[in-house]
């Protein structure tokens, strides 16, 4: 940089001294038309030493994106670690957290891998949520009973956006891949107790 910096200002040198062997000689018919030349050298003047100093602090920034890229998440397809879902969830599911604990206060950002014929029967959450189908397709229907044929088809690429305490319910007819994030802690409270996976295998 030390070197393109001179070269910033012998630019400078060069143009300002073409400028001034072109002001205004003794010749000229009028003092005002002195005075707006030799007020256009100035203004060039400027403008040349602003163009040339700027540089010296560009540098400075490169530091500042390179902290800023260390408090950042980058996670390709292959990188994600799939487990089995939570016993709050039926079985067969694979869940992957991206960001966050869905589990404890604060964003996150989870995938779920749902094989085909899964069904989430008809609960609620404490909290709202956010979720986008990657892959596959997903049917969301709302109310206390499990309802299908008044379920909305979410194809791939769509998004649906949950309140909290929404009653609804969930399933698959082929593999499918969603993203859901929201605000921890994640709950979910199944309107028929008896529906409750985790108290089932007890």
């Amino acid at each position: 940089m030390p070197a393109r910096r001179h070269e910033y200002l012998g630019l400078a040198y060069k143009i300002v001294w073409a400028n001034h062997r072109e002001a205004p000689s003794p010749r000229c018919r009028s003092h005002r038309h002195h005075k707006e030349v030799v007020l256009k050298f100035i203004a060039r003047l400027l403008s040349l030493l602003c163009f040339a100093f700027a540089g010296w602090f560009l540098p400075t920034t490169a530091p500042l994106a390179a902290d800023a890229m260390g408090d950042m998440t980058f996670i390709n397809p292959g990188d994600i670690k799939w487990g089995d879902v939570p016993p709050v969830l039926p079985k067969g599911a694979k869940i992957a957290v991206l960001t966050g604990d869905p589990f404890k206060p604060g964003a996150y950002v989870v995938r779920l891998m749902l094989p085909a014929g899964y069904k989430i029967p008809p609960h609620w959450h404490t909290q709202p949520e956010n979720l986008t189908v990657i892959s596959g397709a997903f049917y969301l229907g709302s109310g206390d009973t499990m309802d299908m044929m008044h379920a909305h088809l979410l194809q791939q690429g769509g998004y649906h956006s949950l309140p909290a305490k929404a009653h609804h319910f969930a399933f698959t007819k082929k593999p499918t891949i969603l993203q859901i994030h929201g605000e921890g802690p994640f709950d979910i409270t199944y309107i028929n107790p008896m529906d409750d996976p985790s108290k089932a295998s007890k």
